[in-house]
């Protein structure tokens, strides 16, 4: 069963994310706090949206997609970035992770949207695959670039 997150989901919303991130081998990168995540997804501007995935028979939540809005200016329309999407080991292969990108597909499609993006680590041939298998194609032409920390502070006009 796939639901739109709701403020009650934000601890487990938090707990996966932590899980996610040890899985993507950066558990010290991951210092967002619940309060963060409940202001960004449930707060007087949203700046993010989230999904929850839940077991069929238990209805524990075993898996999230956290996305928000992007824009292409050459297709003149928002489309959607999904930030994170993750389910947790044990649940795996149960089509979790195909209903919650298929959700995202929906809202792109009912919404008008035109793209449903999100990156992937290199490494994870896992998800390479799984992506693959629902017709999803890397842009390989493409390379993020990040700034963050003192790079950020310093280009942004304060010393680190």
């Amino acid at each position: 069963m796939i639901r739109t997150a709701v403020p009650a989901d934000v601890p487990v919303i938090h707990a996966l994310v932590r899980d996610l991130a040890t899985y993507e081998k950066a558990a010290d990168e991951a210092v967002a706090t619940e309060e963060q995540l409940h202001e960004a997804l449930f707060g007087e501007r949203p700046a993010a949206f989230a999904h929850i995935a839940q077991d069929d028979t238990s209805g524990e939540t075993v898996g999230f997609a956290l996305w928000f809005l992007n824009f292409s200016t050459w297709r003149g329309v928002h489309g959607i970035y999904l930030e994170d999407l993750y389910v947790r080991p044990e649940a795996r292969g149960g089509g979790h992770g195909k209903a919650l990108l298929t959700e995202l597909t929906r809202i792109c499609v009912e919404r008008g949207y035109e793209r449903l993006e999100w990156s992937v680590l290199d490494w994870n041939e896992p998800s390479i695959a799984f992506y693959r298998s629902l017709g999803a194609r890397p842009q390989s032409e493409w390379t993020v670039f990040r700034l963050t920390d003192d790079a950020l502070s310093t280009l942004g006009g304060r010393r680190p």
